[in-house]
């Protein structure tokens, strides 16, 4: 499973590359908005930041097909290579992503709710499409389930697009949907980091060093070596 990160903050940015394997970033228009800044600034130094061989998922603004076909070259001409035009499913959307698609953008059709969105919009050219999982769990329609059954109908009907999952509130829920074969996951850099705490490894951690100090007091295997 893919771990992108969803912030448009370049300093957890920069430390999400630096500490995590992490396959890209994506953003939305709240996200960019959160930092009060010109959107061709934060835009251009995240994508120094990321480098080419990472994913940059932005989102289009635009509300009809031909608004969002020409922020999507703008994009492109700006931003380069592992562009992916975020694109909020609707009747508007799924022409510009039939129309992008045939142009070669790689398209992520975010804002999904079911299981039909995600194939209709899988059928139009996505590559990724990015359900909600806690904004489903707020609605009593659970999330993770809705990631395994899309999942399950990219499998019958043999598509390439693959479950970009968003929207977590708990490392839980993540964990979750890479039980049934997510292939991606965009999330916080918070969250991310307590993907991998735990405080019995804390206590492992202190354990080692302690004992370590006890007999070799404090020297480095390199000052031994």
């Amino acid at each position: 499973m893919l771990y992108i990160v969803d912030t448009a903050n370049i300093e957890k940015i920069k430390h999400c590359i630096e500490f995590y394997p992490v396959a890209g970033v994506t953003t939305n228009p709240t996200i960019i908005s959160r930092e009060h800044s010109d959107f061709k600034g934060i835009i251009t130094e995240i994508k120094n930041i990321i480098g080419p061989d990472r994913m940059f998922h932005i989102q289009l603004t635009g509300d009809t097909c031909d608004e969002m076909a020409k922020e999507a070259h703008a994009l492109r001409d700006l931003i380069g290579e592992n562009l992916y035009v975020k694109i909020p499913i609707s009747p508007e959307g799924l022409k510009a992503t039939m129309r992008l698609h045939k142009e070669g953008f790689h398209i992520t059709e975010t804002a999904i709710f079911t299981q039909q969105q995600a194939l209709v919009a899988a059928k139009a050219g996505a590559d990724f499409v990015a359900p909600y999982v806690n904004r489903l769990d707020n609605i009593i329609s659970d999330g993770v389930n809705v990631v395994h059954e899309i999942v399950e109908l990219f499998k019958l009907y043999d598509l390439s697009s693959k479950v970009l999952a968003a929207s977590f509130k708990t490392a839980e829920q993540v964990h979750k949907i890479s039980l049934v074969g997510c292939h991606a996951a965009t999330v916080n850099p918070d969250i991310l980091d307590t993907l991998i705490y735990h405080p019995l490894t804390m206590y492992a951690i202190d354990d080692f060093k302690a004992d370590w100090k006890n007999v070799y007091g404090e020297k480095k295997i390199i000052d031994m070596i």
